[in-house]
């Protein structure tokens, strides 16, 4: 078998195994960490082999993990990162060095899990996602890994680590259905990666959640910071990215030119810059330049990604009304007064009237469509949700599709809702000669939550 061919098998394999990214459990007690603790320790606990600095959040931490391993990375350090989910290839996933871990790597990571993976039925795709991911960097001689939460954070596959450091980014209404009604029961699942001992930083947090937060660190002796005093923001804002500065409460300051765009990108640039406080506490080496350097050359595809500048087309995965609002927002301040063509597709969990709400103000027209995700909202739900806001909508199958009408009518165009959807996006873009074409899997099913 060749080498497409095997990996193509891989995939295959793999996924079609216990998934709870495409079809989802219905109770939290579905997640146990037993079957990934079982297949790490047959492989000598390769996640006890490297410092990890793990990520948990609602919003936003996908984007910090980026900017904490660059910055890493920077210093000199061999990293690693795991994040969640892709946008075109499960190999974005677990990157060693800022690369992309190749086909033919996955697919002996794979097969020599196979026999552990096929001895216990219990274990899902994350799970064995996250076993390969922590092996890889082992086995690669990762100094530090960076690892973001799949969902939740006490019962999520990652857990399974002992962090230097732990950061919680901005929480919201996410999840409900797995994590709990309420903020207080999300905030709760979210400080299950706390640690005793283990030095934590929290971004800006409503006083609910910080409560549980502050409640969670108190009986578990976890040294608990905040983002109180410090101080961060753009003093300059383009297409082309941001200037601003960054500045700890004991005066230290950092100027930034941050290329990814948002006020609420600061926040998360801030808490990037604490993890690497925390840890030149312990002993690591962070020079000053390789914050500023980690955090001008990150990249996070996805995240109000500027694919044409006029008349603009624009990416987000804004995927809850807070990320939405969020949104909002950042097209107002770096395209101000302009009126947009959205594309519009989420996942079938979600509330898609609570996400286009914040957007209505924004939006000339709309197209709803869906990516082929499995959990994929149906079209015509989007529209009635779209409709009661009054926005009256065209239906169409698929994101392509919807796409190319919409630039016909050059007009600045948004695409939103899910990081499935923007992914289909950035392939027809490029499939239609305007940026290179990602690496993508040859297979159609993308795994995620999002």
């Amino acid at each position: 078998m060749n080498g497409e061919n095997a990996y193509l098998a891989t995939l295959m394999e793999l996924f079609g195994r216990a998934n709870f990214e495409t079809r989802r459990p219905r109770t939290p007690e579905a997640f146990r960490l037993d079957p990934i603790r079982r297949l790490l320790e047959g492989w000598g606990n390769p996640h006890r082999r490297y410092a990890v600095v793990h990520i948990a959040g609602t919003k936003g931490k996908g984007s910090t993990a980026a900017m904490a391993e660059a910055i890493l990375r920077a210093a000199g350090y061999r990293t690693g990162l795991y994040t969640s989910p892709h946008l075109h290839t499960m190999r974005e996933r677990i990157r060693i060095g800022g690369e992309l871990i190749s086909p033919s790597t996955v697919v002996e990571l794979f097969g020599r899990l196979r026999p552990a993976i096929e001895a216990d039925p219990d274990l899902t795709v994350f799970d064995i996602l996250t076993a390969m991911g922590f092996l890889a960097f082992a086995e690669a001689g990762v100094e530090i890994a960076v690892v973001e939460v799949g969902l939740g954070g006490r019962l999520d596959s990652t857990n399974v680590v002992s962090p230097a450091v732990c950061l919680i980014t901005a929480l919201s209404m996410d999840h409900t259905e797995i994590l709990g009604p309420t903020l207080a029961h999300i905030a709760f699942e979210k400080a299950g990666i706390l640690k005793p001992g283990v030095p934590a930083v929290t971004a800006p947090q409503t006083e609910e959640a910080m409560a549980v937060l502050r409640q969670v660190a108190t009986e578990r002796g976890v040294p608990l910071w905040t983002l109180e005093g410090w101080r961060y923001g753009p003093e300059e804002v383009a297409p082309s990215g941001q200037r601003g500065k960054i500045q700890a409460p004991d005066g230290a300051s950092w100027s930034i030119r941050l290329p990814l765009l948002g006020r609420h990108q600061w926040e998360n640039a801030a808490l990037a810059v604490a993890a690497a406080i925390r840890l030149r506490e312990q002993g690591w080496i962070i020079p000053d330049e390789a914050v500023r350097e980690g955090l001008e050359r990150v990249r996070w595809p996805g995240r109000f990604e500027i694919l044409r500048e006029e008349p603009p087309l624009v990416l987000d995965g804004a995927h809850n009304d807070a990320s939405a609002a969020r949104l909002a927002e950042t097209a107002a301040e770096v395209f101000p007064g302009r009126r947009w063509g959205v594309i519009f597709g989420v996942s079938a969990d979600k509330d898609p009237m609570a996400i286009l709400a914040p957007l209505r103000p924004l939006v000339e027209r709309i197209w709803l469509t869906r990516s082929r995700h499995p959990r994929a909202a149906d079209p015509q739900r989007l529209a009635e949700a779209a409709q009661a806001l009054g926005l009256p909508g065209r239906i169409r199958s698929e994101v392509a599709y919807a796409l190319e009408e919409a630039l016909a009518e050059d007009i600045p165009v948004l695409v939103t809702g899910s990081l499935f959807v923007v992914a289909e996006a950035r392939e027809a873009w490029a499939a239609w000669g305007r940026m290179p074409m990602p690496e993508v899997d040859p297979i159609p099913v993308r795994v995620g939550g999002r």
